[in-house]
């Protein structure tokens, strides 16, 4: 955290609204990313969003900065989403938009951004709304890693901290993740795999 950012921090606590605004804007996007990943709704993102941030001036107090400021952040904000998840039972798809693939590892998708004929477009619609599906039917916890690391882009150690658990078992619920994704997939090989899009497991 940089000198700036303790000092609005210092000003936050103590109840400084406009410190708090122009502490947490960068962000504010990240914690949007995050939730509409994991919540597959729009609208349900960003009031999911004003909430992680309303309970972040809330508890502002009593952050003990033995994280970083943005590992706490984005736990309060998968917290705040498992809670929403579990209210709701699940029942909504996860949207990717971009899945990235992470050094020598994760899962990538290509797909040909020009020239697309109708059928390209429509094979592409077909493939994003299988894989959202198939993100949605796995667990919360396999999910919720998936999200965090080969969508997000988070470190194992940032993974880590944020979910409250060893880098072990991050690494391990990610690969079982990626089992599970590829299992539901299994029997839409010929549609992943094909000259218009190709995705790509590599286990961790």
């Amino acid at each position: 955290m940089s000198e700036n950012e303790k000092y609005l921090l210092e000003l936050a606590k103590k109840g400084d609204i406009d410190a708090f605004e122009k502490l947490i804007e960068k962000y504010e996007k990240k914690v949007f990313n995050i939730a509409l990943k994991l919540l597959g709704d729009y609208d349900d993102a960003s009031e999911t969003a004003q909430e992680v941030f309303l309970k972040i001036f809330r508890s502002l107090a009593g952050f003990k900065e033995q994280s970083s400021f943005s590992t706490w952040i984005y736990r309060i904000t998968t917290n705040v989403c498992f809670d929403v998840l579990r209210k709701r039972k699940n029942n909504n798809v996860v949207y990717i938009d971009e899945i990235i693939e992470n050094e020598d590892e994760g899962m990538k998708r290509q797909i040909p951004q020009k020239g697309d004929s109708v059928e390209d477009i429509v094979e592409k619609k077909e493939i994003k709304e299988i894989l959202n599906e198939a993100i949605q039917n796995l667990s919360e916890e396999h999910r919720t890693v998936l999200v965090l690391r080969d969508i997000q882009g988070f470190s194992y150690e940032d993974i880590s901290e944020i979910l409250n658990c060893p880098e072990g078992t991050v690494k391990s619920r990610l690969n079982r993740a990626r089992k599970a994704l590829k299992e539901i997939l299994k029997d839409k090989k010929e549609l992943f795999f094909d000259n218009y899009v190709k995705v790509k497991w590599k286990e961790g």
